[in-house]
């Protein structure tokens, strides 16, 4: 693992010039836009990319838009039976219980133990793709919208724009870490965030054993902090690299990684870290241009083991590691539904979907949402599906 240190007076690049909301994704620079056309033509390719950016959290700078909406919104017309949507990209139960889903075209659907209520963009989301939910300390929302970082106070909107490029307003992960800091994630790298402006956050780069995608070498994909206040950033093509306020520290395919493509972090209860990661180069034909298998480590002190005993595990891409109340791992795979580790064994429950959120209730229901719907594993290990007509209990 190389470690490298930096003064802890970091330099951060000028704030974003402030950008027309909608011209960010509209009118991306002609390289953005090769970029993506490139990623997307590739097969099976549409739903790598909507699984990214379920981790992602979009992020957005100091031009502001505020939206009332204290009104009943019939924006959403859902049939009965309908699944929750076509894709449910994030999960989260709030502090008063309510739990929140995100969807990829249908906006945001909470359901308070009544009645499921959905908020699309004509109730003032700037995107009717949400792909992550976290609440602040004070009971604010923040949501990942596609189209920027959105602030949800119970009554209004306000989005928010890094910058005035389109990868920059893409955020892969939103994290608020023990002291409050925002930290988001983008295809552009790492900025902070005051709660009104975006400063960039410098990250070195590692030296690599591996080819190395320019399109997407600055992508985050996700962020998170130690029990220690460590804050941890998973890179597509650079692997996981930990700072502790002084320096960096890089662990890669070199050290024992499956790939150096990272895509998920978790911690478990003696403080061993969890990582999961996809396959590089996963639609080249020619096994031998591929540079990483996927899967799940665990790092130990700073020793990197795999599970190649388990079947179906480790030869895929692992988007989602959780960690519920009773100190389980939870790992969902893209083909082979969610795995269960409780310190002993592995057990695998079959979900009839790709993964891309997880979320353990209060009352011990395990929430599994992706292309397809939603799903809950209860208590008893039963695996249903959720619709608009539940069932919720």
């Amino acid at each position: 693992m190389a470690k490298i240190k930096v003064n802890s007076h970091f330099s951060f690049a000028r704030n974003g010039i402030l950008a027309r909301k909608l011209a960010i994704t509209k009118f991306a620079t002609s390289a953005s836009r090769k970029t993506l056309c490139v990623i997307l033509k590739q097969k099976k390719m549409k739903l790598i990319i909507l699984i990214i950016l379920s981790i992602l959290s979009t992020s957005c700078n100091s031009q502001e838009k505020k939206v009332n909406t204290n009104k009943k919104s019939d924006s959403v017309k859902v049939e009965i039976e309908a699944q929750i949507g076509e894709y449910v990209t994030s999960i989260y139960e709030d502090s008063k219980g309510n739990l929140w889903f995100g969807t990829n075209g249908n906006g945001i659907a909470r359901y308070d133990g009544e009645k499921l209520k959905y908020f699309t963009t004509k109730d003032g989301l700037p995107s009717d793709r949400v792909t992550a939910i976290k609440e602040d300390s004070n009971g604010i929302f923040w949501l990942n919208t596609g189209e920027g970082l959105t602030k949800y106070d119970g009554k209004n909107f306000t989005n928010f724009l890094v910058g005035d490029d389109f990868n920059s307003n893409m955020i892969a992960n939103l994290l608020i870490d023990s002291k409050n800091v925002f930290w988001v994630g983008t295809w552009n790298g790492v900025y902070k965030f005051d709660g009104k402006s975006f400063r960039h956050f410098a990250i070195p780069f590692p030296k690599v054993d591996t080819k190395i995608n320019e399109d997407t070498k600055n992508w985050i994909m996700g962020i998170s902090e130690d029990a220690k206040g460590n804050i941890w950033f998973l890179r597509d093509g650079y692997g996981v690299c930990k700072y502790d306020g002084n320096s960096f520290t890089h662990f890669l395919k070199k050290d024992g990684l499956n790939s150096n493509n990272a895509t998920q972090i978790e911690f478990d209860k003696d403080g061993n870290v969890w990582i999961g990661t996809r396959v590089a180069e996963r639609d080249d034909p020619d096994p031998k241009k591929r540079f990483g298998k996927g899967g799940v480590n665990k790092i130990i002190g700073n020793k990197i083991i795999s599970f190649p005993e388990i079947e179906g595990f480790n030869d895929g891409d692992v988007y989602q590691i959780y960690r519920d109340k009773s100190a389980n791992i939870w790992i969902a795979t893209v083909k082979n539904g969610g795995y269960r580790y409780d310190g002993e064994a592995f057990k695998n429950y079959k979900v009839p979907i790709s993964i891309m959120g997880m979320m353990e209730d209060r009352k011990g229901n395990l929430w599994l949402g992706g292309a397809g719907g939603l799903y809950r594993i209860n208590q008893n290990g039963e695996v249903i599906n959720v619709t608009t007509k539940g069932p919720w209990e």
